[in-house]
């Protein structure tokens, strides 16, 4: 795997989440008690899940209310199996980075 920088420190504000372009794969990083990234498109319909809700570490998709752990990338509604690819990230001194 490999460790790019994707921003900032505090450019990501609490308790929200930004969409990234990563190599040509839209990722979305949340902060919230610490960084945690996921494939940015509900499975639903490929709305970008990063402007959802958060309610602690329980994302809702702004688009048709689906609802997701952003740690573990699991889907919380009634479609069982259903998950989104996550991705270890970190905050370093110089920044935010995330091993794809």
């Amino acid at each position: 795997m490999t460790w790019k920088k994707i921003a900032e420190k505090n450019t990501i504000a609490p308790n929200s989440g930004e969409e990234f372009d990563i190599d040509g794969k839209k990722i979305a990083i949340f902060n919230q008690d610490g960084y945690h990234a996921l494939d940015a498109l509900c499975v639903h319909q490929d709305t970008s899940i990063a402007t959802g809700k958060l309610d602690g570490n329980i994302l809702e998709c702004p688009s048709h209310f689906w609802h997701y752990n952003i740690k573990t990338g699991e889907l919380q509604d009634y479609l069982k199996g259903v998950k989104l690819q996550t991705y270890v990230v970190e905050e370093r001194n110089d920044g935010v980075y995330i091993d794809l």
